[in-house]
């Protein structure tokens, strides 16, 4: 087959794109036509390069996430499995797409409630949608901490290591011992934080009102900073753990009035 100027060059018999080129102005050393690449290698090329990037991608998202979580059974909550129990995801959606915004305000979340309002479930929501848009997130809790801490050869790398990521989230603070090492711990971590400048989340058992009105001094220091930190969001609704609990019992009653 020929080309423009009439020479004669080869084609790809697959997607049939000219293999070579002619030199515009006559040979050059000899030669008067040059290789090209047809669509061929090109498409490979293209799609090689897509699979490399998902599966560093794929690997990215799942180190963070092991970084992220202890318990592998969070890897799953997702807004994606969100039922509608959970009252204010909504919010939560919008803090995530909202995100490079919260980091530059430093703007975290406080969620109260009573137990079994979805607190920790939303939380972690937030934190699988941030992994998977690549951002480093730590969820823990302050027992843990204060455990790793009392076990740990360099407690600054470890408190470090929190400091790093791009969202840290604190379960059930409150719930830790109240010694005096314990809640110097505490404070340390948040204040550290808060030196950062980038987000926190607590998720809390504890009504706002005990938290404000707090008496002891080394607990209202740690109480002041999170308010600094975080804006409070009340968590309100049916006990997911009792609803759960009642339609077992509900179930059972079923079995037991079955016939044989």
């Amino acid at each position: 087959m020929s080309d423009r100027y009439g020479k004669e060059i080869l084609y790809c018999e697959v997607c049939g794109e000219p293999l070579e080129k002619m030199i515009p102005g006559g040979p050059v050393l000899g030669m008067d036509r040059f290789p090209v690449r047809c669509l061929c290698p090109r498409t490979k090329y293209e799609k090689e390069e897509r699979e490399r990037k998902a599966r560093e991608y794929a690997e990215i998202v799942s180190r963070n996430r092991m970084i992220c979580f202890k318990d592998k059974t969070m890897y799953d909550w997702n807004f994606d499995h969100d039922d509608g129990t959970v009252s204010l995801m909504k919010l939560a959606r919008k803090y995530v797409d909202s995100f490079p915004e919260m980091i530059h305000k430093s703007a975290g979340l406080l969620l109260w409630g009573d137990v079994g309002t979805g607190k920790t479930y939303m939380a972690a929501c937030i934190a699988n949608a941030l992994i998977e848009q690549e951002y480093t997130v730590k969820m823990t809790n302050f027992a843990t901490i204060i455990n790793d801490l009392f076990a740990s050869e360099d407690k600054n790398e470890y408190i470090e290591c929190l400091m790093r990521c791009s969202l840290l989230i604190i379960d059930d603070l409150g719930a830790e011992r109240s010694t005096e090492y314990a809640v110097e711990n505490v404070f340390n971590v948040i204040d550290r934080r808060y030196r950062t400048g980038k987000p926190l989340i607590i998720t809390t058992n504890l009504h706002i009102d005990t938290m404000r009105n707090e008496t002891s001094i080394d607990k209202k220091r740690i109480y002041d900073r999170v308010f600094e930190m975080c804006a409070p969001v009340q968590m309100k609704g049916v006990s997911k753990r009792k609803a759960s609990a009642d339609s077992k019992i509900k179930l059972l009653r079923e079995l037991n009035n079955r016939e044989d």
